[in-house]
């Protein structure tokens, strides 16, 4: 079974999809990676969905990938009497440190981290940027500010802070309890939120190792201005729109989302585009057209996957979310369009052996013309790659690392095989030649580049390429 598209879907598993029945259908309908939010459900629950795609993996015998993204630090007020108070641009309100209840001269803001790092002059944005407030004072537990956008502020809603770095760790006792259990499953990937610089990611790397990937979700203002050094410690990227959109301008938005999706391509590593891609398929069966064109900006832009959130985990269609997705990456790698516009943002190549040939792969098989590319990949590096460059033709990722190959449903283009090493060159092309009819990229005559590292299963070391004729 393979995919005629070459970006990746990534689905949220909610009350709406957790189902062996849903997770199936939403297999079939296109869905390489699923998502297990944490900031929600039991651990009890994300056990039966992990078993449960286990299982899905078994009776079809192609890879799922399987995401963990930890809650991280929730930032908001406290409790409120009456529940809610409304307030009006230019008023004066306090927030204080300490208190169970509270009013608009004592709203309690239980977060020391806060009263150390906020300055006069920065903003809170309380429940996703809906009231925006100023800071014009503050002691040690409380902070005076104005109010610059009024509404209303309700218990527990969340407080962002787009001016202000807070020592604050990504990981809170909640996220490492549920990390330790996500990775006793077997998970492939780890998505980490609220990273504001590079240590987040060392000090998740530390709890992490090996044992799966790490994703930096990309949603804190001051993330952006180490982005480089956070996305070489990272092995993955999630352009994470949401908290991103409220915390920096939403006019900003699209151009950073460019920015990232180019530097990921850059360095080498997967990058997802996240949040409300089709948000309105929450509640109806089709998208609005606007949506569709968020999506293929997503594709034209490059990015190794996109992803459904409400839409696959609460919404009420989620297999037409993922058919629609699906459908939209098809249409647009279809296009004419597309192929000039994924050369235009071609990032500069490294001047390095590995890269040179992964490079050159890609240009030679489409120049043959081949019709793939068989990359035998250890740690999944040489099929990364070869997909840095975008072929127009696909990537079949030979792999002996069960872990690789699950890693593999995020990389663009790429179709994983799980395969025992070769210890030959000869044994590396008839090898590669077998497979490539077998998994139906290739027939009897038909041209295929293949890309290995020699010595043969040692990570890092994409240094031969070979054309091979598929014997008739």
């Amino acid at each position: 079974m393979r995919r005629h598209r070459r970006a990746k879907i990534v689905a949220t598993v909610g009350p709406a999809s957790s189902s062996p029945e849903m997770l199936k259908t939403l297999f079939a309908a296109g869905v390489d990676t699923f998502r297990l939010n944490f900031s929600h459900g039991k651990h009890e629950d994300h056990a039966k969905v992990h078993a449960a795609i286990r299982q899905l993996e078994k009776d079809i015998k192609r890879p799922i990938g399987i995401l963990m993204d930890l809650q991280g630090p929730k930032i908001r007020v406290g409790t409120i009497a009456g529940g809610k108070i409304n307030v009006e641009p230019g008023e004066a309100i306090r927030f204080v440190l300490n208190g169970t209840e509270g009013d608009r001269s004592a709203i309690p803001l239980p977060h020391p981290e806060i009263f150390a790092a906020v300055a006069p002059g920065h903003d809170l944005l309380i429940d996703d940027g809906r009231v925006r407030v100023r800071v014009k004072g503050l002691g040690d537990d409380f902070i005076d500010a104005e109010v610059v956008v009024g509404g209303v502020i309700s218990n527990h809603k969340g407080v962002n802070l787009p001016g202000t770095m807070l020592n604050l760790s990504p990981l809170t006792k909640k996220d490492r309890i549920d990390l330790e259990f996500g990775l006793s499953l077997g998970v492939d990937w780890v998505a980490l939120s609220f990273v504001q610089k590079p240590s987040d990611v060392i000090e998740a790397r530390a709890l992490i190792g090996e044992r799966a990937g790490l994703m930096a979700k990309i949603e804190k203002p001051a993330a952006l201005e180490r982005i480089d050094d956070i996305i070489q410690m990272s092995d993955a990227i999630m352009v994470a729109r949401g908290d991103l959109g409220v915390e920096i301008p939403q006019e900003d938005v699209p151009g950073r989302q460019k920015e990232l999706v180019r530097a990921c391509r850059l360095a080498v590593k997967p990058v997802i585009v996240a949040t409300q891609m089709l948000d309105s398929m929450v509640n109806a069966p089709t998208p609005t057209r606007a949506e569709a064109s968020d999506v293929a900006t997503a594709i034209y832009d490059g990015a190794d996957a996109v992803m459904l959130s409400a839409e696959s985990a609460t919404g009420k269609y989620p297999r037409e979310a993922v058919e629609t997705m699906d459908r939209i990456i098809k249409s647009t790698e279809r296009h004419k369009m597309y192929r000039s516009m994924i050369e235009a943002t071609q990032p500069n190549e490294d001047q390095t052996p590995p890269h040179a040939v992964a490079t050159a792969a890609a240009d030679l098989a489409c120049a043959i013309p081949a019709t793939s590319i068989v990359a035998y990949t250890s740690s999944g590096t040489t099929a990364a790659r070869i997909a840095r460059k975008r072929p127009a033709l696909p990537i079949l990722a030979v792999t002996p690392n069960p872990a690789t190959l699950r890693r593999l449903c995020l990389l663009w283009g790429a179709h994983g095989v799980l395969s025992e090493d070769v210890h030959s060159y000869e044994q590396m092309v008839d090898h590669a030649s077998e497979l490539a009819v077998s998994e139906e990229f290739a027939q009897p005559g038909d041209l295929v580049v293949i890309v290995a590292g020699i010595p043969f299963a040692q990570a890092g070391t994409t240094n031969n390429l070979r054309v091979a004729a598929i014997p008739r």
